[in-house]
């Protein structure tokens, strides 16, 4: 059994994506050809909104967006202790300090009600993260931001596809940032992400630093980095975008059917009020999680967590001097949570599987 089925997504699509792969290699545009293009037109058109700029990685979507928001040193930048590591070393990549708020234990995502008292005169922007594949509530935090001169980068790695209140996950902020890595719910076959906005002026900036400062070659205005996308990853990206929403239909039945197998005694995810999500994770808590991802390690059925460590206690940021204790319901996620696996291919006997040994496992520690 596979923790995400990529091989399955593969023999699905294999003639249309060796096709897509092959006009490239036909025409030779590798960096930047107009696949690149095609699908920028076709992600900005997928969420409803203006501008979208393909790049080489999630991690340097956000680095590229906090660069084109000045955001740089002296500056502060509120985000969570509860991500990925990548949503905070880009806000120190740019020379600017990662503040920390702690989440909700429902969703795993930024706890508006914080941040306000996180704010002070060198906080810039605030960088909330769409865990496991839900917005969290980017209208209050939009007006919070606006209440404050802030700007608001979307951490869309996990949520591209998901919607609050119909608006759509990318569409939401001054600027959104997006992965395609593999594992995604939309992943390329290698390192890809996207940068989204509808402000003019912040796309161009954006397109130039993403080609090392200008957008006409040997011309470069601002400071820039190589952060283009391959053209071989867009191609793959477009065929499989034709088939995304079909893909996040089968992700919510399956998380549909994991709801009804599994027991209240480990504690299921929820999806707020308003939100669709696309089970970029399927996520459950337990206090006795090692004990459970050991039996389903028993029986070959794989199973991982995410985060075991929170950001604020991870080596390279303990000069920020928080402690243990300073996120309490970060620190207690990053104790019970553990994902078991989650792709639009599981079949109701694999799912049967990994809910017996779970239940077993949640109904023997009560």
């Amino acid at each position: 059994m596979d923790f995400i089925d990529l091989k399955t997504q593969y023999y699905h699509y294999k003639e249309e994506i060796n096709a897509a792969i092959q006009h490239v290699l036909d025409h030779g545009g590798y960096i930047m050809g107009p696949e690149v293009q095609q699908l920028e037109q076709e992600l900005a058109r997928y969420v409803d909104g203006s501008h979208c700029s393909a790049v080489a990685s999630g991690t340097d979507a956000l680095v590229i967006a906090l660069m084109a928001l000045g955001v740089g040193p002296g500056d502060e930048v509120i985000t969570v202790p509860y991500s990925f590591i990548a949503s905070a070393t880009s806000i120190a990549l740019v020379g600017a300090t990662p503040v920390f708020v702690d989440i909700e234990p429902e969703t795993f995502n930024i706890d508006v009600n914080q941040i306000e008292a996180a704010i002070t005169p060198k906080t810039k922007a605030i960088v909330p993260v769409s865990v496991f594949g839900q917005m969290p509530d980017l209208d209050a935090i939009n007006k919070i931001a606006d209440r404050h001169g802030l700007a608001v980068l979307e951490d869309a790695a996990q949520s591209f596809g998901a919607t609050r209140n119909g608006h759509k996950s990318c569409n939401v902020a001054t600027v959104s940032a997006t992965s395609f890595f593999p594992a995604k719910p939309l992943g390329c076959y290698g390192d890809g992400g996207a940068i989204f906005t509808n402000d003019d002026a912040l796309a161009a900036r954006i397109r130039a630093i993403r080609n090392h400062g200008g957008e006409q070659r040997y011309q470069h205005e601002l400071l820039g980095l190589n952060g283009r996308c391959d053209t071989i990853q867009a191609a793959i990206l477009r065929v499989k975008l034709k088939y995304f929403d079909e893909e996040l239909r089968r992700r919510q039945e399956a998380a549909e059917r994991y709801h009804r197998l599994l027991t209240a005694v480990c504690t299921t995810p929820i999806t707020a009020k308003g939100n669709t999500h696309t089970w970029a994770q399927y996520t459950l808590r337990a206090p006795n999680r090692d004990q459970i991802c050991a039996a389903l390690k028993e029986a070959d059925i794989p199973s991982a967590v995410y985060y075991p460590t929170c950001i604020h206690q991870q080596p390279v940021f303990q000069p920020l001097g928080y402690e243990v204790g300073d996120f309490p319901i970060s620190e207690q996620a990053a104790q019970e949570v553990f994902s078991i696996p989650m792709h639009p291919w599981l079949t109701e006997e694999q799912q049967n599987a990994i809910a017996e040994i779970v239940n077993e496992q949640c109904a023997a520690y009560v």
